[in-house]
């Protein structure tokens, strides 16, 4: 049985892709219906409801930047969200995501590209900051959490993952604020984050506003490179990432040498907030690591002050 946001959402969706004459042989989809977004597809038209408490205030600007920026980001059908069910709600065009089974077909080019010129643009005013580093101090709050609630026994591959936690600077923990210098970021970046904006046809667009903001840029290119670092990512798969990134300009590593000065602190990051996020589902469902699960709380136990690979092995 849908929820009533669910079905309400779908409806709200229907009526957006056809205003004047229903549709009665178009298939709705539920694209995502999580605690913190309800995503929902008819025809040509996506609505999402935001997580509960997303603040007017902070979605806002970052619709605005999205309307502002159309090559860069997929841009909302209407500039201002709605209120449903207690929810903000907004309303995008559909784009081909990335096809997860084709993984020697992911657009890492089209990612950096897209990323170097997204942290090159100027950064509007009002915009509030990157939510990077809050959204891993919350998988790591939720964490201890399980932990807690979970038998002794089974909470044993935790602590790694909180001692590599507790060892990261305090800007990366969102306990101070982040050292600059600044740019415009994304704030969650990976592949399910690219879609192919219907027009120009097949034209790659980062969707996703909810963590848009100010903030170090090396944090984008942190999921990647942990990835790479526990071993999760092909090298030359990083090393076409980052040759793509430095030709576009991007700000956020050197144009060339050592990437690790700037990636370490947030690769790190990312690695805690994925492998707590993982060990958290294990512990709630009471079952062991799978094998990449384990390769990411293995990762944060290697953490001991060394970068985890040598500038040359990824330096393109």
């Amino acid at each position: 049985m849908p929820s009533a946001l669910l079905a309400d959402l779908t409806a709200a969706a229907g009526r957006w892709a056809h205003p004047d004459t229903p549709c009665s042989s178009c298939t709705a989809s539920a694209l995502a219906d999580r605690p913190d977004a309800t995503v929902v597809r008819h025809a040509g038209t996506v609505a999402k409801a935001h997580a509960p408490h997303t603040e007017p205030a902070a979605l806002a600007p970052r619709l605005a930047t999205a309307v502002r920026l159309p090559g860069i980001l997929l841009p909302p059908l209407t500039p201002s969200p709605v209120t449903l069910h207690g929810r903000l709600v907004t309303l995008w065009p559909y784009g081909s995501p990335v096809d997860p089974d084709d993984p020697d077909a992911a657009p890492w080019e089209a990612a950096a590209t897209l990323l170097a010129r997204l942290h090159r643009s100027p950064v509007p005013d009002g915009l509030p900051g990157m939510r990077g580093p809050a959204k891993a101090a919350d998988a790591v709050r939720r964490l201890r959490a399980a932990v807690g609630a979970a038998p002794p026994s089974s909470a044993g591959p935790a602590r790694p993952v909180l001692d590599a936690w507790a060892a990261l600077p305090a800007w990366a923990r969102a306990e101070a604020p982040m050292p600059g210098p600044l740019a415009l970021c994304h704030g969650d970046l990976h592949l399910g984050q690219l879609v192919r904006h219907p027009a120009p046809a097949g034209s790659w667009r980062l969707i996703d506003v909810d963590d848009l903001g100010v903030g170090v840029p090396g944090w984008d290119l942190a999921r990647p490179a942990a990835w790479y670092a526990c071993g999760l990512l092909a090298p030359e798969d990083f090393s076409r990432f980052l040759a793509a990134y430095r030709a576009a300009g991007g700000p956020a590593v050197p144009a060339t040498g050592d990437v690790w000065a700037a990636l370490d602190v947030p690769a790190r990051a990312l690695t805690v907030q994925t492998a707590a996020r993982a060990l958290t589902k294990a512990l709630a469902a009471r079952r062991p690591l799978d094998e990449v699960e384990q390769a990411l709380v293995d990762a944060c136990a290697r953490m001991d002050g060394a970068p985890p690979q040598t500038a040359a092995q990824v330096t393109p």
